[in-house]
């Protein structure tokens, strides 16, 4: 259960304004739309009041012995729903959760203000309502745009430019680059320093100045101690609605299309090209100067040191496409195996 000290909880919600604001759902016949939906909670633990979701047929034990009220599920799921719970079928059960779940904890709301330990340097240009917590600095000629949550030790740098409801939290540090609107960074995360770029040579190695930018669109997520190295003097650029789980790390150059969602160590190097709606697994690595087609999905661990077509699906180390990938791996198993039984 959400602790809530933690997890404040807004609400309850009438049955039928949730399903007006989600546009995901109708409220069955026979069903009073005043039903109040007091919290959203999974199969387990949701009772009386509660709302709930289903859209994986491995959890249907779960439904099965549920004591939610209310479930969203996939409509060929419907008819499994327990008596005494409410089934609201849609297409997106887990999209519709997501929402009514925002509506009931909705995170704590920023508070009007600028800490007094706060450094704030010359030229900057502060927007409306911002929440500037304790011992922030903010460099020269750096802006926030309205609605900004900046948490404590967050550090940033001249000339940044942070857009509309952007979330900083602590101890985050942004430099050389530029956030569009509604962008949560996490804790620990930095953005913007300068790339791995040098020139070798057997005495001594010669820095190559990082003169390139960060630049991140609207609506992105850029996990708790990611890393975002500003570009070497083409920009790093990632588009809108781009999912960065913890612990990435982003080199200079690299350019992910819209939609990506890049899941947690990962590594990507210098100058790759990720397209729209990439997945990427836990782990998986993409060398330099790779260009990743719209829609491809890397499976964890991987290793991809070549080009890959749209919506092509890969795994393994290197890299191949899936379906080869577990023949290779059933031959092997076939000659490590005499009559069925290990050698």
């Amino acid at each position: 259960m959400p602790d809530s000290r933690f997890h404040p909880r807004q609400g309850p919600f009438a049955l039928g304004e949730l399903a007006q604001q989600t546009g995901l759902f109708e409220v069955p016949d026979g069903i009073d739309p005043a039903l109040s939906v007091q919290d959203a909670l999974p199969l387990e633990q949701a009772g009386k009041g509660c709302l709930s979701f289903l859209d994986n047929r491995k959890y249907l034990p779960a439904l099965e012995t549920t004591s939610a009220e209310f479930c969203v599920i996939s409509p060929d799921l419907a008819d499994r729903v327990p008596e005494g719970t409410v089934a609201l079928p849609t297409p997106h059960p887990y999209l519709a959760f997501a929402m009514i779940s925002q509506a009931l904890y909705p995170g704590t709301a920023p508070v009007s203000q600028v800490h007094a330990t706060a450094v704030v340097g010359d030229d900057v240009v502060l927007g409306a309502d911002l929440d500037i917590g304790a011992h922030v600095v903010i460099g020269a000629r750096a802006e926030i745009g309205d609605g900004a949550v900046l948490g404590p030790n967050v550090s940033v740098g001249p000339g940044v430019v942070i857009g509309a409801g952007c979330r900083i939290d602590a101890n985050a540090s942004l430099e050389t680059c530029i956030l569009g609107q509604r962008v949560h960074v996490q804790s620990g995360a930095r953005i913007g320093p300068g790339g791995f770029g040098f020139a070798p040579h057997p005495q001594r190695h010669v820095a190559v100045p990082q003169v390139g930018r960060v630049l991140i669109g609207n609506d992105c997520h850029i996990g708790a101690n990611v890393c975002v190295a500003r570009g070497s003097g083409h920009d790093t650029v990632i588009g809108n609605n781009v999912w960065i789980d913890n612990l990435v790390q982003i080199a200079h150059n690299v350019k992910i299309g819209d939609g990506s969602i890049i899941v947690a160590q990962v590594g990507i190097a210098g100058s790759s090209k990720l397209g729209q709606f990439v997945q990427v697994g836990g782990q998986a690595g993409v060398s330099g100067h790779v260009k990743v087609g719209n829609g491809v999905k890397i499976g964890a661990l991987s290793g991809v040191m070549n080009d890959q077509p749209d919506g092509a699906v890969v795994l393994g180390q290197p890299a191949i496409p899936v379906r080869d990938f577990w023949r290779q791996l059933a031959a092997i198993r076939r000659l490590t195996t005499k009559k069925g039984t290990d050698r």
